[in-house]
């Protein structure tokens, strides 16, 4: 089969802008997954609620769903903190939150979709803005605008949590929290405290994906299940607990989609994903990046 260059092209820019979204709703769970060890299969939940926010207010003033999302992130991450103090008080303060924590949260996603059913129905929703039809040419390449956009504000919010984690106290205290609880607390620093903010920001940057989600593709409430494998695919292939490892993972996932369904049809995208990432565990256990 003879390839085009400009094919070619084509689909490495749509693979790398496709894995810089995916990495913005990863970047919550490589926190909340691979850092706290709190397995919250409802954060695809949080980011259609995200999208369903930035539907709202673009629909009745026109602000930018990006902008609203950015606006919106403080409450998510209040909701975030709720989240957290119930399922700690619930299931891990008493040593339950394998298995019925996972219920939890199971729970919450049920719940979320159920609501976002009765309030706006199974329809599919979309979001008008200034460059969602706008395409950028270099020769034969193309820059979709509604790709492009998310796709830089995913790499400033990832880059951001990855600086905070890193440069800051509280960003380090988030990284030893999983590893030595008592060493922190010989530190005076409160280890529930520590993983309730974290958890909070997991959620914060679940909120901002889903305005990526919905300039990229309209939205209905049941989407977010397609989701929830993605996600933790893409923290498993980067390497538990890195967010670098999960910008890496998100690339490498974007790219094999966007070359698979380019070359073979779209329909084979997704087993040659996960394919991928079995054989990354199988050859490297801990991931791309992993300790």
């Amino acid at each position: 089969m003879e390839v085009s260059w400009a094919l070619l092209a084509n689909a490495v820019i749509a693979g790398l802008l496709l894995g810089g979204f995916y990495a913005a709703m990863s970047v919550g769970i490589s926190i909340s997954f691979g850092m706290l060890d709190v397995v919250n299969i409802a954060h695809p939940a949080f980011i259609i609620l995200g999208s369903y926010i930035a539907y709202i207010v673009n629909e009745r003033f026109g602000f930018d769903p990006i902008v609203v999302s950015v606006a919106a992130s403080p409450l998510f991450f209040l909701l975030g903190m709720v989240l957290y103090r119930i399922y700690y008080i619930c299931f891990e303060r008493r040593g339950q939150e394998s298995l019925r924590g996972l219920a939890f949260f199971f729970g919450i996603l049920f719940i979320t979709e159920v609501a976002l059913v009765l309030i706006f129905g199974v329809d599919y929703r979309m979001v008008s803005t200034r460059y969602g039809d706008v395409t950028w040419r270099a020769g034969e390449v193309d820059f979709p605008m509604r790709l492009v956009v998310p796709f830089l504000v995913s790499m400033v919010m990832v880059v951001g949590v990855q600086l905070f984690l890193t440069r800051t106290f509280f960003g380090r205290a988030v990284l030893a929290v999983a590893q030595d609880q008592l060493a922190l607390r010989l530190m005076g620093v409160n280890p529930v405290r520590v993983k309730e903010l974290a958890f909070a920001l997991s959620i914060a940057t679940a909120g901002v994906a889903g305005a990526f989600l919905i300039v990229i593709q309209p939205v209905q409430p049941a989407i977010g299940r397609e989701f929830i494998g993605l996600v933790f695919a893409v923290c498993v292939l980067g390497g538990m607990g890195s967010i670098l490892g999960t910008l890496l993972g998100a690339l490498v996932l974007g790219l094999a989609e966007s070359f698979t369904s380019t070359f073979f049809g779209p329909s084979w995208a997704p087993a040659v994903s996960f394919g991928l990432l079995l054989a990354t565990l199988a050859f490297r256990p801990s991931g791309i990046l992993g300790r």
